[in-house]
């Protein structure tokens, strides 16, 4: 049963494939632009590497570029194709080209769709990346003679400043680490004794935050530290005090950051998605209302065009059977490898 099956008469031909070229010089600026924002993207990721866990957000960025250099090409050919389609007798030399042609081009439209549906659904892979990687970019911050941790705390306090934020979660869990170096303790003072012997792990823990949580647009002197100390400031009270810090945690300002981010190119990309799937339906009823004008004398007569000669299922099996042949040959030669050695030992 033909699928979508339509009517072309030689015009409609003409203008179907004037249409089809402009448009594929079209959407290869799509596919620029798709690899332009998977560049970027990838770019904005490995600016805050040091305060990531893992890499698995990279798959977004890296498969808009793949998808994005592919479409370059896939639309290149369908440009070329469209401009001898106006010419039946150059038309032909395309038809063994066109089978594969439209089987990459299924492949790549389908991973530019998976990537669209990642920009959304990463979002729990990045809170959890970040996560663990602020909780380490915090524990180092005071690591700055540390080999491979010296750049830790810049990165920190430029972070906390650029998105105006504090902490992994809030400003307290800079209270539950020690972020000021041994290098900068007095050991001979009594508080610093006291404070290090207060503690089990022996470590220097302080009810402060670093100078970047400071809110500038505070109009009270930054206290950034005996936070809980009510007596240690005029006029202050921490259980209901606006404090002048920034209170929202950075793992939050940055998952909304990059999910808006993504969520912008998943946007755009769906809409080259649409221009590329366009191209390639557009091209099929090309390919087929052109395959009926071969052999004729007259090239002008009117021709049926159509998505799928056959069913989607019959269609779908047609394509699937050779690979599924080759699978079982490749099992086959396997085991029969396999019971060739196995005699070969016995023996």
């Amino acid at each position: 049963m033909v699928l979508m099956k339509m009517a072309f008469p030689f015009e409609k031909r003409v203008k179907l494939a004037q249409g089809l070229w402009l448009l594929s010089w079209f959407a290869t600026l799509a596919g620029a632009l798709t690899f332009t924002l998977g560049c970027f993207l990838k770019t904005e990721l490995r600016r805050r590497a040091e305060v990531m866990d893992n890499t698995e957000i990279h798959a977004v960025p890296n498969t808009l570029m793949i998808v994005g250099l592919a479409s370059l090409g896939i639309n290149y050919f369908a440009g070329r194709i469209c401009q001898d389609a106006l010419d039946a007798g150059r038309f032909p030399r395309w038809k063994n080209f066109l089978q594969p042609f439209f089987g990459v081009s299924l492949f790549f439209s389908f991973l530019m769709l998976m990537a669209v549906i990642m920009s959304y659904a990463m979002k729990g892979n990045l809170e959890s990346s970040l996560k663990i990687g602020l909780k380490n970019g915090i524990r180092f911050y005071k690591d700055t003679d540390t080999p491979g941790r010296c750049f830790q705390k810049q990165t920190i306090d430029r972070l906390q400043m650029e998105f105006r934020c504090c902490g992994n979660n809030d400003y307290r869990d800079w209270f539950e680490v020690q972020w000021i170096s041994n290098r900068y303790l007095d050991f001979s003072s009594k508080e610093v004794k006291d404070r290090i012997k207060s503690n089990v792990d022996g470590r220097y823990l302080v009810d402060g935050v670093p100078f970047s949580c400071c809110n500038p647009s505070s109009p009270r002197p930054c206290i950034q530290y005996r936070l809980t100390n009510n007596s240690a400031h005029y006029n202050y009270e921490h259980q209901t005090e606006e404090l002048n810090l920034y209170i929202r945690g950075c793992r939050e300002a940055l998952v909304n950051y990059y999910m808006g981010l993504m969520n912008t190119i998943g946007a755009v990309v769906l809409s080259v998605f649409l221009i590329q799937a366009s191209v390639i339906v557009s091209l099929r009823y090309l390919q087929t209302a052109m395959e009926a004008v071969a052999g004729q004398e007259n090239t002008e007569i009117e021709t049926e065009g159509y998505l799928l000669e056959k069913g989607l299922k019959e269609t779908f099996m047609e394509y699937m059977n050779p690979v599924l042949t080759l699978l079982m040959l490749n099992q086959v030669s396997s085991e029969a490898g396999a019971g060739g050695a196995e005699a070969g030992s016995s023996s």
